[in-house]
C-alpha cells in the first residue's frame, strides 16, 4: 500500500485508509458513478483496483444484477487515490457512494464519526448470510466502540514467511516450523546467492505506512516495542524499537532485494516469483498468486508462522471490507450487494469461474473446510488460516496499548505519522541516514501526536 505524504485537513485524517497491504497491481478503471448518489435501481460502489476486486466487478453484471436486478455503478481506483475519494465523500456525507472498499483500520474510526450504516439489522435480517461463518478476528475488527458491526470483509489475511524449500534443500537448510527473526537472519546469510541473481530475502523497504511499516511494526512489536505506550508516551526512541529496526534495515541491506528502499508487495512478489529471493515475509494473501496455475514457484515453496522474538505470535490483521455510507439513498440495495459480495456463494462462484487459488479467502470459517479450496490450497490454508486466528490486535506485543492495531496503531493521524515516518526509515535502508537519525526524527513526529492524547 502506497500512502500520500502530504498533511490533510483533520476532519479528513479520519478518513485516511489503510488499505491492504496487498499493493496494487492494476491500473486503475472507471466505471462511471456519476451525479450525486444512486437512484433507482442502481448503487454506487468505490473500491481499489487489486485484482480480487478487478474480478469482483467482472463478475458482478452477469450474477448481482441479472439475479437481483440492481445495477452496480463501479468506480475502481488506485489505492491513494481511491482512499482521497472515500475519506472525501463519507466525511462530508455527499452519498454519491453508496458502498466503499475500508479496512479494519478506519472502520471503527469511521463508524465512531458517525460516517458508516450500522450492519448489525441486516445481519439478523438475512438468514442466508452466516455471520457466525466470518472468522472471529474479522469480526472483531470491524465492530466498533459501541459494539455493532460496521463492515463486512471481502478478504482478510495476516502475515508469515515464505520460503523455496528447493533452495533450502539443495543448500541443506532446514526452515525450523516456528522461527525467530534471529534464524531468519542466520538462514538469509546462508541462502544468499543459493541461485544465480537470488538474494536471501525480501523485505519491504518502500516508503509508506502500509508498505515498509506494516512489516517492521510486526518486527518491532515482536522485540517488545511500541509506537506509544499505554499512557501514549512516544517510545520510537526506546532501545527495543531501536533494536528492532537497525535489525531489520540490516537484514534488508546485506541480504535483501536490490532496490530495496523503492520494493513494496509488488515488489517483492515479482521476485519471488521470478525466482530472485528464498524468502519473503509479508501477506499471506501473497501465496495464492505464488501457487497459481501459471506461477512457475508453484509447489516449490513453504509457509511458517511470522518470526518471533519476545512474542508468541507476530502476525498482522488486515481485511478490505465493505462499508455502507450512512448517506446512502439506497441502504437495502447497498446490503444485497455487500450480502452477495461477502458470501459463501461469491466465493463458489470465484472457484467455478477463475480457480480456487483466486478466492476472495481469509474471511470465512467454511471456506477452510471446502474440499475444492482445500485442495487448490493445500499448501498454505492451514498456516493462513492459524495466522488470522492467533492475531492479537489489542494486544499485540508485551506491554498494554493505548489504540488496537498491529501494524497500526489506530487513531486517524496515523496515516500521517506513519507516512513521515516510513519515509525516514526507508532513507535508512537506501544508506542516505542512519537508522539513529531515522529515529530521532520519527520520536519528534510522534511526540507531537503524544501531546493530544496525553491525560485522555
Amino acid at each position: 500500500m502506497r500512502t500520500p505524504s502530504r498533511r490533510r485537513p483533520r476532519a479528513l485524517l479520519a478518513a485516511a485508509a489503510a488499505g491492504t497491504l496487498l499493493s496494487p497491481l492494476l491500473s486503475g478503471c472507471w466505471a462511471g458513478a456519476g451525479g450525486s448518489g444512486s437512484g433507482g435501481n442502481s448503487i454506487n460502489v468505490l473500491m481499489v483496483n487489486n485484482p480480487q476486486m478487478v474480478e469482483l466487478q467482472k463478475l458482478t453484471k452477469a450474477h448481482f444484477t441479472r439475479e437481483t436486478g440492481i445495477k452496480v455503478n463501479f468506480t475502481v481506483l488506485p489505492e491513494n487515490d481511491v482512499r482521497d475519494k472515500i475519506s472525501q465523500d463519507f466525511a462530508n456525507q455527499a452519498g454519491q457512494y453508496d458502498v466503499a472498499t475500508l479496512s479494519n483500520y478506519e472502520i471503527p474510526i469511521y463508524a465512531r464519526n458517525g460516517w458508516l450504516h450500522e450492519m448489525d439489522s441486516y445481519v439478523r435480517g438475512d438468514s442466508g448470510y452466516d455471520e457466525q461463518d466470518i472468522l472471529k478476528p474479522m469480526r472483531q475488527s470491524l465492530t466498533a466502540a459501541d459494539g455493532k458491526l460496521y463492515g463486512q470483509p471481502f478478504y482478510g489475511e495476516s502475515s508469515f514467511l515464505m520460503y523455496r524449500k528447493d533452495v533450502f534443500a539443495a543448500k541443506g537448510l532446514t526452515m525450523p516450523a516456528h522461527p525467530t527473526w534471529q534464524q531468519v537472519a542466520g538462514l538469509a546469510a546462508k541462502a544468499d546467492g543459493a541461485e544465480p541473481g537470488m538474494k536471501g530475502i525480501c523485505l519491504r523497504g518502500l516508503p509508506g505506512w502500509g508498505e515498509v511499516m506494516a512489516p517492521l511494526t510486526t518486527v518491532v512489536n515482536t522485540f517488545g516495542g511500541t509506537w506509544f505506550d499505554k499512557d501514549w508516551k512516544a517510545r520510537l526512541d526506546s532501545p527495543e524499537f531501536e533494536k528492532a529496526t537497525r535489525f531489520y534495515v540490516n537484514l534488508v541491506r546485506e541480504h535483501g532485494e536490490s532496490g530495496a528502499a523503492q520494493s513494496g508487495f509488488a515488489e517483492c512478489l515479482n521476485d519471488m516469483t521470478q525466482g530472485k529471493t528464498a524468502m519473503w515475509y509479508d501477506a499471506t494473501s501473497a501465496a495464492g498468486l505464488l501457487e497459481a496455475e501459471d506461477s512457475p514457484v508453484r509447489g516449490k515453496l513453504g509457509y511458517v508462522p511470522a518470526p518471533v522474538e519476545k512474542t508468541a505470535s507476530s502476525g498482522w490483521l488486515y481485511t478490505w471490507a465493505w462499508g455502507l455510507q450512512k448517506a446512502s439513498h439506497n441502504p437495502d440495495k447497498a446490503w444485497k450487494f455487500i450480502s452477495w459480495a461477502s458470501g459463501k456463494g461469491y466465493e463458489q462462484l470465484v472457484g467455478d469461474t477463475a480457480g480456487w487459488s483466486n478466492v476472495p479467502a481469509g474471511k470465512r470459517a467454511s471456506t477452510y473446510t471446502n474440499a475444492a479450496y482445500v485442495k487448490e490450497a493445500a499448501a498454505f490454508q492451514d498456516m493462513t488460516r492459524a495466522a488470522i486466528e492467533g492475531a492479537r490486535p489489542r494486544d499485540p506485543g508485551v506491554q498494554p496499548r493505548p489504540a488496537p492495531g498491529i501494524q497500526f496503531v489506530g487513531i486517524p493521524e496515523f496515516t500521517d505519522l506513519g507516512t513521515k515516518v516510513s519515509q525516514e526509515i526507508s532513507a535508512a535502508i537506501a544508506g542516505r541516514q542512519s537508522v539513529d537519525a531515522a529515529l530521532s526524527r520519527s520520536q519528534e513526529l510522534a511526540e507531537k501526536i503524544s501531546k493530544e492524547y496525553e491525560g485522555r
